[in-house]
């Protein structure tokens, strides 16, 4: 049964408290229409909050809870996951306070597998400082991966346009290698199975992305092309999926190629994101594709040269949070529609 708009329940990972996004997580629920589309749980602790709050000179209502079954819909409740004060300053790189990001983190992934939180949206950490040794991965993406059922996919979101990755925080040297038919396979059933459920395309069509310049140009500047992604992406193409490829990655998106297609796919992180971040212009979104839960996060970093200044742009926080409601909204519509399909007449 579809929920009521306010009763879905957003957690919020705060992130880095030195970076900016206590502040976007504030300026976007400053807009009190922002409570009529869910109800915000933010993982942290409420004197913090606070003080980031009155730092800010924000004059949102903040409700401190200490169990996740105290939430009040209407209001913008903030979780209890630590009691002790915590120094901050505002802009530095600082260990402790990464190591706070990770509690904020884990409790609210923990939340969201007993289903205590609809969805989770995760502000900004710095790779650097998390790691510790009870938390040793690169992001957010891969400790959800463990924690989840299914295969993680990072996926940029803006409006129609949309970026999966075959590899993403891969070193460059290691991506040939990667690219087998089994991962290509695999990659683009995730997105498929994604654009179906989450973004309600009933037959998607997908574009991937050459490896080399010219897809190789017939084998002159590289044979991955030719020996690798064009056979797979035949054979996945003659099985029934709209995958199209591999075109050449230079003038693709510049030509407007991209507008053809429900998603396209990157090899690799840099080829995917740097066009992307051009064209979403600080609207795009990070969504986990590929997993039971649903996760989103803005497309930006813990920007600690702005950190404490008030000039944060809160969008693409405000964007997580939305494609976060729909792609949940679309989820429960899916599975209605696969539980009741309707059933065809006998002649």
């Amino acid at each position: 049964m579809m929920k009521k708009a306010e009763n879905i329940i957003v957690g919020i990972s705060i992130g880095d408290l030195n970076g900016i996004g206590s502040e976007v997580v504030l300026k976007t629920f400053e807009d009190s229409r922002m409570l009529e589309l869910c109800t915000p749980v933010i993982f942290a602790n409420v004197k913090i909050m606070s003080f980031i709050k009155k730092n800010l000179d924000s004059a949102i209502s903040l409700h401190g809870i200490d169990k996740l079954d105290q939430i009040v819909p209407g209001k913008i409740n903030v979780l209890n996951v630590w009691k002790e004060g915590v120094d901050l300053n505002l802009g530095t790189n600082d260990e402790k306070v990464g190591g706070y990001a990770i509690k904020s983190f884990v409790a609210a992934t923990q939340a969201l597998k007993e289903n205590l939180i609809d969805v989770l949206v995760t502000a900004p950490i710095n790779k650097y400082n998390i790691q510790s040794e009870d938390f040793k991965f690169p992001g957010h993406t891969d400790y959800l991966d463990q924690e989840l059922e299914g295969d993680a996919l990072m996926m940029m979101v803006q409006g129609n346009l949309r970026v999966g990755l075959l590899t993403d925080h891969l070193p460059l040297n290691q991506v040939s290698a990667a690219l087998t038919e089994v991962l290509i396979k695999k990659k683009i059933e995730t997105v498929k199975n994604s654009l179906i459920q989450d973004f309600s395309i009933t037959k998607p069509k997908i574009a991937v992305l050459g490896l080399n310049p010219h897809c190789g140009d017939g084998g002159v500047i590289g044979s991955e092309d030719d020996a690798i992604l064009k056979p797979t992406l035949q054979k996945i193409f003659n099985k029934g999926t709209l995958v199209f490829g591999p075109f050449a990655a230079d003038g693709f998106f510049g030509s407007g190629q991209y507008e053809n297609y429900d998603a396209i796919i990157a090899t690799y992180h840099d080829q995917g994101l740097i066009p992307f971040k051009t064209l979403s212009f600080g609207n795009g979104v990070n969504f986990t594709a590929g997993l039971n839960k649903i996760r989103t996060s803005p497309d930006h970093g813990t920007a600690y040269d702005i950190a404490g200044k008030g000039k944060a742009d809160y969008n693409s926080f405000k964007e997580a949070v939305y494609l976060a409601i729909d792609v949940y909204r679309s989820r429960i519509q899916h599975a209605e529609i696969s539980e009741n399909p309707l059933k065809v007449r006998e002649k």
